[in-house]
């Protein structure tokens, strides 16, 4: 969340900035409640103030009555206090629903619009494929290969959960084990994140686990959640945690199953693997000094390039318009590979995305750093970016390393780890 007297004092410029986003935020309202706020809370502070002098005054009391009136009096300044302290906790609790609403500040860099506004700042090293026959897409070389039960999936758990079988489960693993490995060597620490968290954890990091559009699965007569992604957990392993600064930054790489409700998806383009409610992702999360989180975000962009290079897949950059960021995202950059399955001859498909998050998560969070010799703290900026999401990483490997006879070629990177460069068909011979 946004810091309230950043709110205050730059009022216009964040009034700005939503209607960028297009968030819908009442800011008129909040100036209003956090000036009545502050005037219970002053209130509250001065009757409990003329309180504790009236009943430190009892014992100067010249007699009965007095002693009576003085204690009297104490109790209706009590009274006074609790109803002006009950006043600021309610405005409180609706100052705290309206600033949720309220997105991150935005990069000045960052293009104005909405989804179709994002603009492509950079292409992958590997060529556009060219194929000498039709292309088929990943769910016609699973058929092919016998690597994808969907219809087993939908027995056991419902539309969208699958069964990944033979070729495709070492193929999934090979992509996690070389994520792990290629951010290992890279100063990342390596953790597997319970698949489980809070929803004060989900809250702290923008999520919002029960609202109308929530895209999370929440245990029913309990706080706990579903994650959605390795962010989540990897923000809250710090929550409520202060950082010497010489500590910083902290770089993380989380293993975990990711379960997403997808509400209202559907279409041609979410077919297959591409959509799912629940998949496996290898994320990156850093926790910065400020002056840092910029360079660490490029940085983490060029890892995801380097990945999917390694890999030998096609894609392009995207700087993502204000319109289509997260509420806690600064700027936010998309990898988009190259899908020769998709639609009638091919098209982008987000694989990953790295977002610099600022001070937006650690506010809520309460993830301070410290600086040694000063007085005070500060919150830390967070960041986040997809290594592999195995899903979409495997239909971009499918569908871009194809053969004519239905033969799929290994990218090199992984072919110590699948123990082939050649996954053949059961029907090819």
């Amino acid at each position: 969340m946004l810091d309230r007297k950043f709110i205050l004092n730059h009022l216009d410029a964040v009034k700005e900035n939503c209607r960028r986003r297009g968030v819908d935020c009442d800011l008129d309202r909040f100036v209003e409640l956090e000036t009545r706020r502050t005037e219970c809370l002053q209130q509250a502070q001065e009757l409990n103030r003329q309180a504790n002098e009236v009943s430190q005054s009892i014992g100067k009391a010249t007699d009965d009555a007095d002693r009576q009136a003085r204690i009297a009096r104490g109790r209706e300044l009590r009274a006074e206090k609790d109803a002006a302290q009950k006043a600021h906790d309610e405005i409180e609790a609706e100052l705290a629903e309206l600033i949720k609403q309220i997105p991150n500040q935005t990069h000045p860099d960052v293009p104005s619009g909405g989804e179709d506004d994002a603009v492509e700042i950079g292409r992958g090293r590997a060529p556009l494929p060219t194929f000498d026959f039709e292309a088929r897409d990943h769910l016609e070389i699973g058929r092919l290969h016998d690597l994808f039960d969907f219809e087993a999936g939908a027995r056991v758990a419902g539309a969208g959960f699958y069964f990944l079988k033979n070729a495709a489960v070492r193929l999934d693993l090979a992509l996690q084990h070389f994520a792990i490995t290629f951010l290992s060597e890279r100063g990342f620490t390596p953790v597997t994140t319970p698949d489980l968290a809070l929803t004060e954890i989900l809250h702290g990091t923008g999520f919002n686990p029960r609202g109308p559009e929530t895209q999370i699965y929440s245990i029913e007569n309990s706080q706990l959640n579903l994650v959605a992604t390795a962010e989540i957990t990897l923000g809250g392993m710090l929550a409520g945690q202060t950082i010497d600064d010489q500590q910083l930054p902290i770089r993380l790489c989380g293993l975990s199953h990711c379960f997403r409700t997808e509400a209202g998806a559907a279409g041609r383009a979410s077919k297959g693997l591409y959509r799912v409610h629940q998949f496996t992702k290898v994320e990156m999360f850093a926790f910065a000094p400020p002056e840092q989180s910029d360079a660490i975000h490029e940085q983490m962009r060029t890892l995801e390039c380097e990945l999917f290079d390694a890999l030998g897949i096609p894609y392009r950059v995207i700087d993502t318009a204000a319109g289509d960021l997260g509420g806690p995202a600064y700027r936010k950059y998309d990898l988009e590979a190259w899908m020769p399955g998709r639609g009638e001859a091919g098209e982008w498909g987000e694989v990953t995305s790295t977002s610099n998050c600022t001070d937006y998560q650690a506010r809520r969070l309460n993830i301070r750093g410290k600086t040694a010799g000063q007085k005070g703290t500060w919150f830390v900026h967070t960041l986040n970016g997809t290594a592999i999401a195995t899903g979409r990483a495997m239909i971009a490997i499918l569908e871009n390393y194809q053969n004519v006879d239905g033969s799929l070629t290994v990218p090199e990177v992984l072919r110590p780890l699948m123990g082939t460069d050649l996954l053949v068909p059961p029907t090819v011979t």
